[in-house]
């Protein structure tokens, strides 16, 4: 059989095709080596074992974060052979594998978000409480989704929760969640809160949420956020971005709504205290009403004394200026032409005048007037 005999260029179309055919996507996993970033665009490394070393091409885009030589990562890709520089696998996923290179990867990309400032607490917002309308992105099958309903309605309930439902693992997690986040923010009746949530899990399970996408997706959202994820001793990136972060999924439906038990007590008391401190101040009030009254009464004894002892001065003066009583002493008026006279000049002699006496009307002519010195 003769062999098959192409030219370079040839040779290269051929393998290539041969290789989408019988490979049209691989995944490998290796030790990462000669990572480096071009032109902030361009990522070049290798993927090693012990026995031979594989070449790598991508963008930044394809990053999960920060990478290091040593780590151990996992990349899904397309193998070729480019015309000039080789055999090389373009990677379309990266992600570490194993619990010590996702740790690593999540140190890394915790320390650069942290110098952008994504986890400072002066950019952390207060949470609604309760709020009226909450936003979940969860797995709607899972544990997680149940825990959080049941919790929410046992302590409160009457909310509306719309629930956006995405894979909380695996290659499709990050983009699924940040795509939900970024849905809830273009809704013109948006969600007063986010609720991002999963169960516990392994270091790869609770991956998705240690990736720079959705880190940076929580981060960035304008409606505030709450995240859980796993238990509580698991802590993801994104409940550091997040404005705040829950231990469990319960935990975040007890920090999001209060206790309805607990609500009727706090206000049972708050009733009793009203009513002691209204009964009270009913009491202070008669209190002060009696002081006031005898107060007032008081002042009307002692203005309607001043009044009688008033009208007695103005009635003694009265009967003092009261010509009855002069006329009663002895004294006498005397009128002309029912005028009073009160000087000798007012008279003359011949002219007739009325005297008034205190029991008697005399009526007399002047024989002659004389005058005091």
């Amino acid at each position: 059989m003769t062999d098959p005999a192409f030219t370079v260029s040839e040779f290269v179309a051929v393998l290539n095709q041969t290789l989408e055919y019988a490979y049209p996507g691989v995944t490998i996993t290796g030790e990462l080596a000669n990572f480096r970033v071009s032109k902030g665009r361009w990522v070049y490394f290798d993927l090693k074992d012990e026995g031979a070393t594989v070449r790598f091409f991508a963008t930044v885009q394809q990053l999960p974060g920060p990478l290091e030589d040593g780590m151990v990562v996992a990349v899904r890709g397309v193998p070729r052979l480019h015309t000039q520089y080789g055999f090389s696998v373009t990677a379309h996923v990266i992600q570490p594998v194993g619990e010590g290179s996702i740790k690593k990867a999540a140190k890394l990309l915790e320390a650069k978000l942290a110098a952008e400032g994504l986890f400072d607490a002066e950019r952390k917002r207060s949470l609604p409480f309760p709020p009226a309308h909450i936003g979940l992105i969860t797995s709607g099958e899972s544990a997680a989704y149940r825990d959080f309903i049941k919790i929410l309605a046992a302590r409160w309930g009457g909310l509306r929760i719309t629930l956006i439902d995405v894979q909380v693992q695996g290659e499709a997690s990050p983009a699924q969640v940040v795509q939900a986040i970024a849905q809830f923010n273009s809704l013109a009746d948006a969600p007063d809160v986010l609720v991002i949530t999963r169960g516990g899990g392994s270091a790869e399970d609770l991956q998705s949420f240690s990736t720079e996408q959705v880190t940076r997706a929580v981060a960035a959202s304008r409606i505030p956020t709450i995240v859980a994820i796993g238990h509580e001793v698991d802590i993801s990136l994104a409940e550091l971005a997040a404005d705040q972060r829950a231990s469990t999924p319960s935990n975040a439906a007890e920090l999001l709504v209060p206790d309805r038990k607990a609500a009727l007590v706090r206000l049972h008391e708050a009733h009793k205290r009203l009513a002691h401190l209204v009964d009270r101040n009913l009491m202070d009030a008669r209190q002060e009403l009696k002081i006031l009254r005898e107060t007032l009464q008081n002042s009307v004894r002692q203005i309607a004394a001043q009044d009688r002892e008033n009208v007695n001065v103005r009635r003694k003066l009265l009967e003092a200026f009261n010509p009855a009583a002069a006329l009663a002493r002895g004294y006498a008026l005397v009128r002309s032409d029912g005028k009073m006279v009160r000087s000798g000049h007012d008279i003359f002699s011949g002219q007739e005048i009325s005297i008034e006496l205190a029991d008697a009307q005399l009526t007399s002519t002047i024989k002659t007037v004389t005058m005091k010195d």
